[in-house]
């Protein structure tokens, strides 16, 4: 139980720095002192600064797909359930790594091409546990899988290669209308 709290404080602290100082800005040292931790206690429960951040996001992410699936209509046929919820957690996604990570660790650390792929792996297993147990879902594994998959793979390489914020918004609507159907149709046929 101390241990949940002790992580608790550091994710909130750190949370806060990132937020306030940006990622690239904060350090372990700083975030042990906001925690009122000895930083041995941070490398306790953290192997990097990086997995401070994972957890964080993870967290965050986690939340919000969870309320996501929740509130989504109960209504919908199966395509657009599963359409409408691949764009909303993709933009989810871009967002979380445009608001808490920056696109400039993402290009220039050495670390990050490492931290991506846990981060994307993470994503990718969070989103197939989340629909299956939804019991909205009942398309084969490796269906999801694809979908899952191939969704996320676009939106980090349009993530990777946009400019400016109206290159992220047409990047969006066209993997909104023109992959994001066939993808789901894929999947589900």
């Amino acid at each position: 139980m101390v241990a949940d709290k002790v992580k608790a404080c550091i994710k909130d602290s750190a949370r806060e720095l990132f937020r306030r100082y940006g990622y690239n800005k904060t350090n372990v040292n700083e975030i042990a002192r906001d925690a009122k931790v000895a930083k041995a206690t941070i490398y306790k429960y953290f192997e990097s600064k990086e997995m401070i951040l994972h957890a964080i996001l993870m967290e965050y992410i986690r939340k919000s797909v969870k309320d996501l699936i929740t509130n989504s209509a109960k209504d919908l046929n199966l395509e657009t359930y599963l359409s409408n919820l691949i764009l909303k957690v993709s933009k989810l996604s871009y967002t979380i790594c445009n608001e808490f990570v920056g696109w400039d660790f993402i290009r220039e650390s050495a670390n990050a091409q490492e931290y991506l792929k846990t981060l994307s792996d993470d994503l990718e297993n969070l989103l197939i546990r989340s629909f299956q147990e939804s019991g909205r879902v009942s398309i084969p594994l490796k269906n999801l899988r694809f979908l899952v998959n191939s969704s996320k793979s676009i939106v980090f390489s349009f993530a990777f290669t946009s400019v400016s914020v109206a290159d992220v918004r047409k990047n969006f609507i066209s993997f909104q209308n023109d992959m994001l159907p066939f993808l789901v149709k894929a999947a589900i046929a």
